[in-house]
C-alpha cells in the first residue's frame, strides 16, 4: 500500500500537491523503526512544508529483521535540514542501576546519538540475569521469582505484571 501511495504522488504532481498542502504538518512515531518506504512517503508528504516531527531512539531500534533502516532517524538532521534535536534523557520508570546497565549497553553500538539516561530515583536493586533453557524453563523461573517475593517480602498477586513482547509467548507463563 505504501509502495502504490508512493508511486501515485510521485508520478501525479497535483494529487502530491493536494496532499502536502492537506497536511501541513507530520508526526511520526517510533521513527527508529521506519522502513525505507515509510521514509519516502513521510518525506513526499511533509516535502511543501518541512514541518516534520518524529520520535524516536536510535538505541531502541530492533525491527531491521521486518526491514526497519536504522539509518532513517541516524540521518534525519541531513535529510531534514534545520532540525532541532530534543534528547529525552531523563527516566521516571527506572531505578538508577537499571540504568546504568542501560547505559553500559548503549555505549557499545557503533552508530548513535550520544545521551546518558538518568532518574532522581533511588539506586535500586541490581538487575539480575537467567538465561533459560526454553520458554518453559523461563516460566518456571517468573512463577518462582514471583513466589518467593509474595513470601518473603509479603506481596500480593495484585502486585506484580508479567510483560512480553508477543501474546505467543504467554502460552508456558498461563499453562
Amino acid at each position: 500500500i505504501i509502495n502504490f501511495t508512493i508511486k501515485i504522488l510521485t508520478e501525479n504532481p497535483d494529487i502530491l500537491e493536494y496532499y502536502t498542502q492537506k497536511f501541513q504538518y507530520v508526526l511520526v512515531d517510533e521513527y527508529q523503526d521506519t522502513n525505507k518506504a515509510q521514509f519516502m512517503l513521510v518525506s513526499l508528504l511533509a516535502s511543501r512544508y518541512g514541518n516534520i516531527t518524529v520520535v524516536g531512539d536510535n538505541d531502541q531500534g530492533i525491527y531491521s529483521f521486518r526491514g526497519a533502516d536504522i539509518s532513517n532517524i541516524l540521518n534525519f538532521e541531513r535529510d531534514f535540514p534545520g532540525t532541532k534535536i530534543i534528547k529525552l534523557e531523563q527516566n521516571y520508570r527506572c531505578t538508577g542501576n537499571i540504568l546504568n546497565a542501560a547505559n553500559a549497553v548503549i555505549k557499545n553500538n557503533e552508530v548513535k546519538y550520544d545521551k546518558e539516561l538518568w532518574n532522581k530515583k533511588k539506586k535500586g536493586d541490581l538487575p539480575t540475569l537467567y538465561q533459560a533453557e526454553d520458554e518453559y524453563d523461563e516460566a518456571r523461573y517468573i512463577v518462582e521469582q514471583i513466589n518467593r517475593l509474595k513470601r518473603e517480602e509479603y506481596y500480593k498477586y495484585s502486585d506484580f505484571s508479567v510483560l512480553y513482547r508477543m501474546n505467543t509467548q504467554s502460552r508456558a507463563i498461563e499453562e
